[in-house]
């Protein structure tokens, strides 16, 4: 089995086929969740699952993120100075940056669970 890490694979987590693979991915998925996330054995048992989960979230925030850039300026106007805004919404666009880029590593590592043959979605 390759042992190889596709662009955007994140770091922390082994390359799929490696010996250590699905602990690594466990362990950085259940960091991309909410900690209460943690207590659900089912989570643990199914990696696939927690994958899924983590996609969900994450997908969540990349969509909270695009709300608050949208409605940030006529949400802010009159209680923050205009610079004040316009760091909000650079700090908008940063996050939203590193969140597509964790949506993506995320499903990479869904991909990688499902295995050598999944499809990648």
């Amino acid at each position: 089995m390759s042992t190889h890490a596709p662009p955007g694979w994140p770091p922390e987590v082994h390359p799929p086929g490696s010996e250590r693979f699905e602990d690594t991915a466990m362990a950085w998925l259940l960091e991309l969740v909410p900690p209460e996330y943690r207590r659900y054995g089912v989570l643990r048992r199914y990696p696939l699952a927690l994958a899924r989960m983590a996609c969900h979230h994450i997908n969540a925030d990349v969509e909270a993120a695009r709300q608050g850039f949208r409605t940030a300026r006529i949400e802010l106007a009159g209680v923050v100075p205009p610079h004040g805004i316009e760091a909000v919404l650079d700090t908008y666009r940063r996050e939203g940056s590193r969140l597509a880029a964790l949506a993506k590593a995320a499903e990479l590592v869904e991909t990688a669970l499902r295995g050598p043959h999944a499809a990648v979605r």
